[in-house]
């Protein structure tokens, strides 16, 4: 696809005019001098150069599979061969398809699915529902997590992502994260939910200690609280199971997918949850609609990832690969919080991770560093990593960080 500019400056200054300009100059004064361009596999291509970058953001995990997946590409080219993105009022059976797949995902634990385009709209819905089916209306999330820009998604999240908006609206409480005598001193009568990314990514990947997660799912059956789990980045395979929380055999109410799930094709995210809490639908069919949430070529783009996925060895190699990243990254100045190929590196310095980007975006690497604690660099590379692919990597990663 031809670029619709001539030139890097011609682009930027498009950007700046119409889309971000502040964006432009962060950008422009980090040294990450990239339009992005041509795209396969585990690279990225620059534009304007010849430049390519292995991708080990993913954008926090819409590339697990890589960039244009072929399985994901075929399935939505078919797709569109015959549908469109459908109708939200009308019943649609490649919904119902996908929403009874992801449902056995959890064993048939979770059988309700709503679908959304993107994970903020997602967390949304899951907290309307715990307010409807609780009747209660405070929501517990932990200090430096992430869950969304979008209203109540934006609620749960940390000052800097509101504040430039307006003010707070009620019912919201945080609390530090992987502190459970925190929780328990807030979670009471009036808590509809506690919503918790099993492993938070903008925080820095902190891995919870032994125990936690499950003493929070605790806390709330003994409270009458629901568990909500953001699994937007965690989940699909990432940690090595479809789900991060099954490494712990936890229960949530909720479980909230996207990113990855749109195999970084067609925009596409879900909410997973319990009968109880979906039958506020039973008698309110039309309070919650989302005209392009599960649009039926996204629905095909989301089979075709769980195809993947699912297949026999999949998630053995990622939690294989895992361990890859793990010896040939141990002994570094850094520590690697990890959790199959969920992966943080962390430094002492303040703000070491972003120094950390700009070394490996200058050897080739893209990677973003957490916005909550700036020392701990994102490192999440596709799950499709070859050997000789992860070697490569790796060897880059020592040769430019001590």
């Amino acid at each position: 696809m031809r670029q619709p500019y001539d030139d890097r400056a011609a682009a930027k200054a498009a950007f700046a005019a119409h889309v971000n300009r502040g964006k432009v100059a962060t950008f422009d004064q980090a040294g990450f001098d990239v339009v992005m361009g041509a795209r396969g596999g585990a690279r990225f291509g620059d534009a304007y150069s010849d430049r390519t970058f292995v991708n080990c953001h993913c954008n926090g995990g819409v590339f697990n599979l890589g960039h244009r997946h072929p399985a994901v590409i075929a399935a939505v080219k078919d797709a569109l061969d015959d549908v469109d993105i459908g109708n939200h009022h009308l019943i649609s059976g490649h919904r119902a398809a996908l929403a009874a797949r992801l449902a056995r995902t959890t064993g048939d634990r979770l059988p309700g699915v709503v679908f959304a385009v993107g994970g903020g709209e997602a967390i949304d819905l899951a907290i309307k529902v715990v307010r409807g089916g609780t009747g209660r209306q405070t929501i517990v999330s932990a200090v430096g997590g992430y869950h969304g820009h979008t209203g109540l998604a934006m609620a749960t999240g940390d000052a800097s992502y509101r504040d430039p908006f307006g003010a707070q609206p009620p019912g919201f409480v945080q609390v530090p994260f992987d502190d459970l005598a925190g929780l328990d001193a807030v979670v009471d009568d009036a808590t509809a939910a506690v919503i918790l990314e099993p492993i938070p990514a903008t925080l820095g990947m902190p891995i919870p200690s032994p125990g936690y997660l499950r003493g929070v799912q605790d806390l709330c059956r003994a409270r009458g609280a629901k568990l909500i789990l953001d699994e937007v980045q965690t989940g699909l395979g990432r940690t090595g199971r479809m789900w991060c929380h099954q490494h712990d055999d936890l229960e949530p109410d909720v479980v909230v997918t996207g990113k990855g799930l749109s195999g970084g094709v067609y925009p596409i995210a879900a909410t997973l949850m319990t009968r109880e809490l979906h039958a506020i639908f039973d008698t309110h069919p039309f309070a919650h609609i989302s005209t392009f949430g599960g649009a039926e070529p996204g629905c095909a783009a989301a089979m075709a990832v769980l195809d993947v996925v699912e297949a026999p060895g999949f998630l053995d190699r990622v939690a294989a690969l895992g361990e890859r990243f793990a010896a040939g990254l141990a002994g570094r100045s850094f520590t690697l919080r990890r959790r199959g190929m969920f992966m943080g590196l962390a430094f002492a310095a303040e703000r070491a991770g972003m120094f950390a980007a700009k070394v490996l975006f200058d050897a080739g690497v893209f990677t973003v560093w957490a916005a909550n604690d700036p020392r701990v660099l994102q490192f999440l590379p596709p799950l499709i990593l070859d050997d000789a692919e992860a070697d490569d990597l790796i060897a880059t990663v020592r040769r430019v960080l001590p």
